[in-house]
């Protein structure tokens, strides 16, 4: 297990995960799963494991397998269910080059995350903070100031809604359906 004090490079790393508790006494970790395939977790490098405290360290996965909503992940160096607890709240990532290609018009979460959210006639509604996946689609959590107060907007990800996904401008069009116009 390595150690270091940032993710370097972070560019080139994607958010696949984030260790939500742990399983039985043996260090097996209950993990939220951003990524579509177990295989996203089987790279010859390993994963960066960012942990709460902010640290991060390599680690590589020994065991993978689907548990209901949630993987079960046994890690080199995790052995008994103490270590294991240490890592709740990490964030897991990946080097982006061990990730298939993504088909036209879809998206990294972790490329999404930041992008500054405007509406149809260029108002600003703030900016993607999360992504929340649900069974149909995915829901973008867009947080922006109003009236002095943080207001938060739920946007459905799908075609009629996400008009335009500019990376490079780091922007997002949105057209709210009616009662989500506004924050």
């Amino acid at each position: 297990m390595k150690s270091s004090n940032s993710l370097n490079n972070r560019a080139n790393l994607v958010m696949v995960g984030r260790v939500v508790g742990v399983h039985g006494i043996r260090g097996s970790l209950k993990v939220n799963s951003y990524a579509d395939s177990l295989s996203v977790y089987e790279a010859e490098e390993g994963i960066r494991v960012a942990l709460p405290d902010g640290s991060v360290r390599s680690m590589a996965v020994e065991r993978v397998q689907t548990h209901g909503r949630v993987l079960l992940m046994t890690l080199d160096g995790v052995a008994d269910r103490t270590q294991a607890e240490s890592l709740i709240g990490s964030t897991l990532f990946v080097n982006k080059a061990c990730l298939p290609p993504l088909e036209e018009d879809t998206y990294y979460w972790s490329d999404l995350v930041g992008l500054r959210v405007y509406d149809t006639t260029g108002a600003h509604l703030g900016q993607l903070e999360e992504v929340i996946p649900t069974p149909g689609n995915d829901i973008y959590v867009v947080r922006g100031r109003q009236d002095g107060q943080t207001r938060e907007m739920l946007i459905p990800a799908i075609g009629d809604v996400v008009l335009k996904i500019d990376l490079d401008g780091k922007t997002m069009i949105v057209d709210p359906p009616e009662g989500l116009y506004r924050l």
